[in-house]
């Protein structure tokens, strides 16, 4: 039998196979219009009717009310960095940000360049999350999912009234439902759940549309791109074919409900190993801060052992088990647990992790 391979990246992550499958035939001829999907014109009907398709596939996998307008961008979370001040902090001057993790943290100080910004900051070990409370912000701001810290919000962060919420789901938009009538704005570059690298999802109540800073960008500006239906220039068009792909999977597979179930038997299968190893794995996130998408612990210790953590990924490297090695900033192991990893994939990562806590235990 042929050796499997599981990518447990945690961003660009594993694709579908059956949309990779798919994919294959569009490289060479799109639907019957004898040019590559590479090659298609993003002004023609057929890229439109794509286009309009993929919009469809969100507003009904995400129940997204009609006033709200869903734009496809190009530079992902680094650009909404940059995109959310730049459209939205007009109207007082200052945001609040909630600061989890490294993703929330470049977002407040990329922020910072465009007004005055209020970070409110998170203890990742402690139960509890606190929030923003400045009724004069022009949005509250937070990260829903941090890659690499592995902090997920399991609930909505109250906010004052009046004041919109912004949320990055990058890394966990598609995986369960949530109800976005309570956010101004939120986005998601497609990489982790909802397609490949090159594409950004935003999705924005149509009231804040029209009030960008005089300094923003043309190419940053939501009501220019919302005006041209995504497509100000010329767009992303073969990650746009991917997400499109990737939503009608989605669909099929039972929506983000299904996503949601499947989700959560993965990461409570790591974790459970995690929590009933007797110290030999760790994790210092607050068992109600875990974050569903990505299971980062030491090996070892709490602090971690470095070497036998390099054995962990080299042994696991071997037998197929792919990217498992945490981030540069933080050591350890991650385990990125998209909706493309199967329940089969965390199995086999499960079972590896027994063994070599039995190999490895003295």
């Amino acid at each position: 039998m042929p050796k499997q391979y599981s990518y447990f990246c945690a961003g660009p992550a594993k694709l579908p196979d059956e949309v990779l499958r798919g994919l294959q035939a569009g490289l060479l001829q799109y639907r019957g219009t004898h040019v590559s999907m590479l090659e298609l014109s993003h002004r023609s009907n057929d890229f439109k009717d794509m286009l309009v398709a993929t919009e469809n596939n969100v507003r009904n996998l995400l129940k997204v009310p009609s006033n709200y307008r869903v734009l496809l961008m190009a530079g992902g979370g680094n650009g909404q960095f940059a995109a959310v001040p730049l459209n939205l902090i007009s109207r007082t001057g200052k945001a609040d940000y909630i600061v989890t993790g490294s993703w929330s943290d470049k977002a407040a100080k990329e922020a910072t360049k465009y007004g005055t910004i209020h970070r409110c900051e998170v203890d990742k070990t402690a139960e509890g999350w606190r929030t923003c409370t400045d009724p004069e912000a022009s949005y509250v701001y937070y990260c829903e999912n941090e890659t690499v810290d592995g902090v997920e919000f399991q609930t909505v962060p109250e906010v004052p009234a009046g004041v919109p919420l912004v949320c990055d789901m990058s890394s966990n938009i598609f995986t369960r439902p949530f109800d976005i009538s309570k956010f101004g704005l939120i986005y998601g570059g497609a990489q982790k759940n909802c397609g490949t690298a090159g594409v950004t999802l935003v999705i924005i109540r149509e009231d804040l549309l029209g009030n960008p800073l005089p300094t923003c960008p043309s190419i940053l500006d939501y009501t220019i791109t919302n005006k041209h239906q995504s497509i100000f220039n010329t767009p992303p068009v073969f990650p746009m074919y991917v997400m499109s792909e990737v939503l009608q999977w989605v669909a099929k597979e039972g929506g983000v409900e299904e996503m949601s179930k499947r989700t959560t038997e993965k990461s409570n299968l790591l974790y459970s190993i995690i929590d009933h190893s007797s110290g030999f794995y760790a994790t210092t996130v607050h068992p109600t801060k875990r974050s569903r998408m990505n299971v980062v612990f030491r090996v070892g210790s709490k602090e971690g052992n470095e070497e036998l953590e390099k054995k962990f990924v080299e042994e696991a490297t071997q037998q197929g088990l792919l990217s498992l090695k945490g981030h540069r900033s933080v050591g350890g192991i991650r385990a990125s647990l998209y909706n493309a990893i199967t329940m089969e994939e965390a199995e086999r990562l499960g079972e590896f992790m027994k063994a070599f806590q039995r190999d490895n235990k003295a």
